[in-house]
């Protein structure tokens, strides 16, 4: 299964023309010469071009490498944050281990950094989460983090060459889902399509370095495979099953589950679905508590308030450019819009959009999220009201949903409600992953 811990290699930059940075202390670039300070990376038709220090320079070389001497690390410059998210930002951003510099095939450079398994997990549970968020729950994120991405990694080695990207499309259906992006020079991105890794720069918690270590090695199993531990940041009262996010398969511990004590049954009719979205459920991930959000979300999500339930409302005019811009498709006059098949959470899997060009169903949950949205919507659990005119022309869309991402696995927000109440960080990944069990392989 495994024995030792790996090192990953992170893509944090992807398609720059120029990349600069700091070399805080002393690199060895190639193996060879040692450099330190400032630096800036440039891509021509001869290769690339490396300048640290004003005084060296490197030219016409596929692949630059830079490891450190000793305890350095490095910054690098205007990294992009929730990328197409609704809170994409730059930063400045210091990392640990080494720095690779490729060329990604189109002109442009990519910077990557390898680091070793338990200190890139360090970034990620103070990245996704507030570093300063209870220890059970740093604990819980640690081992439901360590577990996906090395599941994600095997899983790859066994399928090389099968895409991450899926779709079957006709005139009248497009149903598109989207696994881990398909990088072709690094294992996983810095981003939230990947896991949030944003180096050493958030690392600001003995919590954080205290959850790593009591938990170094821990996996979630099932059936002697690591699992494929998914995490969303609020599910709104229910998870979801695998396969109303991603591939038509049953996976037993990516399962509905009750994000309460109180068993609320997975939501099997619209009339359901509709009551559920509408309402305020008893969910953990259901608090307006500022504590607990403050210990919990990072500075930039701690913007997003309304995760549990949300409203969205759009002109007429507004949403029909809105989709044409989103999906390429000109559906003229939205006239109504459907869903025809939810998951258990009250994701909407198909949806029919009814227009006066164009009629036609969208899935699954990401690809409606994109549509419907400038970047994205917080989930596809939603019920459409629609205000219509006295001709009954459709006047307005409003929107109304519940959760924030895909819903699948461990909800974030309230795993981190089961801490605050006692919660161990076991009986918080066993409440999220039915049947899975912890095993130390190292």
């Amino acid at each position: 299964m495994l024995s030792r811990e790996p090192i990953i290699q992170v893509g944090v930059l992807e398609h720059r023309k120029e990349i600069q940075g700091e070399l805080s202390g002393p690199f060895a670039l190639n193996d060879s010469v040692s450099i330190e300070g400032p630096f800036k990376v440039k891509c021509d038709q001869a290769g690339i071009a490396f300048t640290a220090s004003k005084v060296f320079k490197l030219v016409k070389q596929a692949e630059i490498i830079c490891k450190p001497l000793g305890t350095g690390s490095f910054v690098l410059n205007d990294v992009v944050i929730g990328v197409q998210f609704h809170w994409e930002r730059e930063e400045d951003q210091s990392f640990a281990g080494s720095l690779r510099i490729v060329k990604d095939g189109d002109g442009t450079i990519a910077a990557i950094n390898e680091v070793a398994l338990e200190e890139y997990l360090k970034s990620v549970i103070s990245s996704e989460m507030n570093a300063a968020a209870p220890l059970e729950l740093l604990k819980a994120h640690a081992m439901t983090s360590r577990s996906w991405l090395v599941a994600v990694l095997q899983r790859e080695q066994k399928n090389i060459g099968i895409p991450s990207q899926r779709s079957r499309t006709s005139e009248n259906e497009l149903v598109r889902w989207y696994d881990r992006e398909d990088h072709k020079f690094f294992d996983v991105c810095a981003d939230d399509h990947c896991q949030r890794y944003q180096g050493v720069t958030k690392i600001v918690s003995p919590a954080v370095e205290e959850a790593i270590q009591t938990t170094r090695g821990m996996f979630l199993v099932c059936d002697d495979d690591i699992c494929d531990a998914r995490y969303s940041k609020a599910c709104g009262g229910l998870t979801d099953n695998f396969e109303s996010a991603w591939d038509e398969k049953h996976i037993p511990y990516l399962t509905c589950v009750s994000d309460s004590t109180t068993q609320h049954a997975p939501l099997a009719t619209e009339g359901l679905a509709q009551e559920w979205i509408l309402g305020a459920p008893d969910a953990y991930c259901n608090t307006t508590d500022g504590g607990i959000l403050r210990q919990v979300l990072p500075s930039f999500d701690q913007e997003t308030t309304d995760f549990f339930r949300w409203k969205v409302e759009y002109s007429a005019k507004e949403l029909a450019e809105l989709v044409k811009s989103k999906s390429g498709i000109d559906f003229g006059t939205i006239m109504n819009i459907r869903a025809l098949k939810r998951g258990p959470s009250g994701r909407i899997v198909r949806l029919l959009i009814e227009g006066t060009k164009k009629t036609m169903t969208v899935g699954k949950e990401l690809e409606i999220r994109r549509w419907f949205s400038k970047s994205h919507l917080y989930s596809s659990a939603f019920v459409v009201k629609t205000e219509t005119g006295r001709d009954g022309i459709p006047m307005r869309f409003v929107f109304q949903g519940a959760g924030w991402g895909h819903g699948v696995g461990l909800c974030q927000i309230g795993a981190a409600v089961m801490a605050t109440k006692g919660f161990k960080a076991e009986e918080i990944v066993k409440h999220y992953f039915k049947g899975a069990e912890l095993k130390k392989l190292y």
